[in-house]
């Protein structure tokens, strides 16, 4: 299927299946988890980027363990908005990952500022150490590119009680 649209993808995925959100890194990929009926995303693993072959084994693992129809993908836009050569690397991954993937539709998504809420969050919230932030991270980003996705593509809000 390869990399659509927002407005292909949602037409694209079932109104009830689950999804896996990626911040994709030089190094890294965070991976998050989410079923869009619960609207919740969840942080899951690191991974140690090796080889696009062993990359694309770990991400199909956690497709079929979850049921996941599609990816979310963060999308590193300048702070301004604009394309820059950090989208450009994202989606060379994409594309080549997507060789060893088929049959999935991937959107990307405005991460701007993902990390920076999930670093906040580990030192705020959390209290957590630097040693620990890095690494979890990118996982915590993954979890808030698909979450903002949720809630802002898919109308979906998490509602708290009192």
């Amino acid at each position: 299927m390869g990399i659509v649209t927002l407005e292909d993808f949602k037409i694209l995925i079932p109104h009830d299946c689950r999804l896996l959100g990626l911040d994709v890194g030089t190094k890294t990929i965070g991976v998050a988890f989410g079923a869009l009926p619960a609207g919740i995303s969840t942080p899951l693993k690191v991974i140690q980027r090796k080889k696009m072959a062993v990359d694309s084994v770990q991400l199909t693992e956690f497709m079929s363990e979850y049921g996941c129809a599609g990816l979310v993908v963060g999308w590193p836009l300048n702070t301004d908005g604009t394309v820059g050569s950090r989208c450009q690397g994202v989606r060379d991954v994409m594309l080549e990952l997507l060789k060893l993937i088929p049959d999935v539709p991937v959107t990307f998504y405005d991460e701007r500022f993902s990390t920076r809420k999930a670093q906040d969050f580990m030192i705020g919230a959390a209290d957590a150490s630097r040693v620990k932030r890095g690494r979890v991270v990118d996982k915590m980003a993954a979890q808030i590119i698909l979450q903002d996705f949720f809630e802002d593509e898919m109308g979906i809000s998490r509602i708290y009680p009192d």
